[in-house]
Parts: C-alpha cells; sequence; structure tokens
C-alpha cells in the first residue's frame, strides 16, 4: 500500500527529454512512477504516435554512479522476441522461406526426433511443442554457445506434435527462430539484424550479443541489500522452495507445474546473470535481447505503420496480414492467462482500455514494446529495476492504458477509460 502515496504525492516531472503536449498526462505518469525508485535505477520511454516520435524520456539511474542517457541499453529479455519475430517476417517478404514450409526444408538436421512437420509458423506461435529447456540441458551456462544449442535444439524431441496444442516457449524460441533464420539466408543472425533492421531503421542500438566496445552502454541493476553482493556459491545448502503464489495461480488456472518449470527454469539457472559480461555478448535471442529505447519504438513504429517507414516497405501487405492475424485465442500450457498469440507477438496487457488490433511483446523484467496499426501508435518502456514478472508489473500496464488514452484524446476528442 506504500506505493500509492508514493505515487500521489511524487514529482510529475522528474524526467529528460521530449514531450508531445498531447502525451503530457503520459509523461506524467511515467514520473510518478520512477521518482520513488530514480536512486536504484533508470527508465526510459518512447512513443511514436502517426509516424511521428511524440514521447522521448528517461531518468534514473544506469549504474551506481552514471545517470540514465537517451542512448542507454536495456537487457529486455522476452521483449527480444518480438523484434526477431519481426526479423523473421521480413525475411518471409524478402523470400527467403515462407511460414508453413517445414522447417527441415531449410535446416535439414532438423528432421531428428519427429520433427518433420514443424513450421516457422508453429515456432512463432509458440506450436512446435519444443518448448522444453529443463530436459534438454544440464546446466544454464550451455545456453552462452549459439552453435551448441543449434545441435540441441536439432536433438530435441516434440513434447506434442506440431499444432496440437501451444506452449510458451520462453528460451527455446529463439533458438528455433534464429537457428531456421540463418539456415535459410546462410547469414548469422547479427549480419541479418544489421541488414534488414538496424542499418534500414537507423537503429541506435538492438543487439542479440552486444559487441564487446558496446557493453559500456548497458544498464546493469543497481546492487541494493548485501544478500545480491555474495557470489554463487555451489556447494550452499539448497533449501526446499515454498509454493509461490504463482505456484498457486497455475494450479489453480489447471496448468501442469511441471510444464512451467520444464519451460521456465533451466538447470543451473542461478550461475547465469543476463547481465555479466559473457551472457550480454552470448546470442540467445529469446532472453538477452539488449535495446534502446529508441530503437524498439521504432521497430514498432514501422509494424504500426503496417509494415512501411521512410517509403520504404519492409513488410508486404499480405505478410504483414499474415503476421497480425490472431493464431488461436485459448490460454497456452505455460502462461496463466491466454495471451492471443499472433506470428511472434500476444495482445496488449492494459488496465481495461482496448486495443484488438495491438500486439507486441514484454520481457521478464517488465519491460515492453508494442504497436497498434489501427491507432499508428508504438511504445517502448525498458529500465534496468530488479523486478520480475511473466506478464509485466502495474507500470507496464498503467504506461500502456494511458498512451492510448492520449491517443484516443488526439484522435476521438475524448480519452475514456476502456
Amino acid at each position: 500500500m506504500e506505493r500509492i502515496p508514493q505515487y500521489l504525492f511524487a514529482n510529475q516531472k522528474n524526467y529528460k527529454g521530449y514531450v508531445d503536449p498531447r502525451f503530457k498526462d503520459l509523461a506524467k505518469q511515467f514520473s510518478q512512477m520512477q521518482d520513488a525508485r530514480t536512486g536504484f535505477g533508470g527508465a526510459a520511454l518512447v512513443i511514436y504516435f502517426q509516424s511521428e516520435k511524440v514521447v522521448d524520456i528517461f531518468t534514473g539511474k544506469k549504474s551506481l554512479s552514471e545517470n540514465w542517457q537517451s542512448d542507454t541499453l536495456s537487457v529486455c529479455y522476452s521483449t527480444g522476441k518480438g523484434v526477431l519475430a519481426t526479423l523473421a517476417h521480413i525475411l518471409v517478404s524478402e523470400g527467403f522461406l515462407d511460414y508453413d514450409t517445414p522447417v527441415a526444408h531449410y535446416w535439414p538436421e532438423f528432421v531428428q526426433n519427429g520433427k518433420s512437420k514443424i513450421t516457422l509458423r508453429h515456432m512463432l506461435c509458440h506450436q512446435s511443442g519444443l518448448f522444453d529447456i529443463r530436459s534438454n540441458i544440464h546446466d544454464a551456462l550451455e545456453m552462452a554457445d549459439w552453435s551448441h544449442m543449434l545441435r540441441v535444439i536439432e536433438q530435441s524431441t516434440p513434447r506434442f506434435n506440431a499444432g496440437a496444442d501451444a506452449a510458451y516457449q520462453p528460451f527455446t524460441f529463439g533458438w528455433q527462430v534464429g537457428g531456421l533464420l540463418e539456415k535459410a539466408t546462410n547469414k548469422s543472425l547479427t549480419e541479418l539484424m544489421e541488414k534488414y533492421l538496424v542499418k534500414p531503421l537507423q537503429l541506435d542500438g538492438a543487439f542479440y550479443g552486444v559487441p564487446a566496445d558496446e557493453i559500456k552502454r548497458v544498464a546493469r541493476p543497481l546492487t541494493t541489500t548485501k544478500e545480491e553482493m555474495k557470489p554463487f556459491n555451489p556447494n550452499a545448502k539448497k533449501i526446499k522452495r515454498k509454493k509461490t503464489h504463482l505456484d498457486r495461480l497455475l494450479e489453480f488456472s489447471g496448468h501442469n507445474p511441471l510444464d512451467f518449470q520444464d519451460a521456465m527454469i533451466p538447470k543451473g539457472m542461478s550461475k547465469l546473470s543476463m547481465f555479466d559480461d559473457r551472457a550480454l555478448q552470448a546470442v540467445i535471442p529469446a532472453a538477452n535481447g539488449v535495446f534502446t529505447a529508441n530503437s524498439l519504438a521504432k521497430v514498432y513504429a514501422m509494424l504500426a505503420n503496417e509494415g512501411e517507414w521512410n517509403n520504404k516497405q519492409f513488410i508486404k501487405p499480405e505478410i504483414f496480414q499474415n503476421l497480425s492475424t490472431i493464431q488461436y485465442i485459448k490460454r497456452d500450457r505455460v502462461m496463466p492467462i491466454a495471451m492471443h498469440w499472433r506470428l511472434g507477438y500476444h495482445r496488449l496487457l492494459t488496465l481495461g482500455k482496448k486495443a484488438p488490433q495491438g500486439f507486441g511483446h514484454i520481457g521478464f523484467n517488465g519491460s515492453g514494446a508494442w504497436c497498434d496499426p489501427q491507432r499508428k501508435l508504438s511504445f517502448a518502456y525498458t529500465h534496468n529495476f530488479q523486478t520480475g514478472s511473466i506478464t509485466g508489473d502495474y507500470r507496464l500496464w498503467g504506461l500502456t492504458q494511458e498512451a492510448l488514452r492520449c491517443a484516443d484524446a488526439e484522435l476521438q476528442g475524448y480519452k475514456g477509460w476502456f
């Protein structure tokens, strides 16, 4: 409850950057949500509306000795899945592959152990059956080895037949989709990102595997307690984990907790921090995408404009129609709520505002990016606070809600809550 007075009495102008007057209420909310914790981290928010950047603000600390800047890079966890999916759609538009040809056509080694019918469509909408990471590697440190993880995917066995069910792929999504893109084009994922997204959109920071000379731009979590400063001790006595509220929610929803564990918790995960230099420089596309808020918002601004930006058609209209179509509305085996998966994106999570054409992707730390083609609106929120949630936290939901309301005030003459 202490957060309510912190929010109500917070500084409404604790940020730097540019705000279009039409979105001043969103900037005030951003400030109120960050104000009480700017000594513990930093955040950035960028909005494009009708092909124009209308919000570009930031606040707080990048590190103990540095303030957040407009070009600060942030580890965004699963938010990077949406960018990887966007790259896939561009390559489909370019004719390198299509959604419904079996993956093994491009990647012959993938066919092992019952995977002959899996397609890019199955991978993008989490219906390939390859969601299990826990049973397929012995240690989370293996995930830092891209070539090794592609071999793991080649040798893995689906937990269900392609298209027969759905299960969110928290980690394996990146190796499935990223590996396929490499095999179909004979180029590395880094080369593909640079050629088809970074250069043509003039992005100021978008990486799966941060180059050594860019590491200094990455925001790290600020250590706030002595407990967090203790090094990992592999010989420490393990304490039996108590049931959490999430465990109870999953059980209540009818989920099998083992599916969640197998998808979300690789063995030895406590040894691998996504903020260590080794992990930052590794290619783990489903989990360690590193971006500026500007880059994320611009990628989604192109999507908000149905695949076109600055007179360049990145994604053909028929491909855009395909990627933006909901594939199923049921709850999958892993996520506790129905996500209405499209091809690589899920629905917008708000505090009530409707955006039926909106789609994007959030990350475990509460970062997120999305677009709404109906409103020609895109959104990106990044930070380095030590939080974690598989559906985003109240800040992401609240900022999404207010961004939609500000756009509606301009488009319809009133904001409205729903």
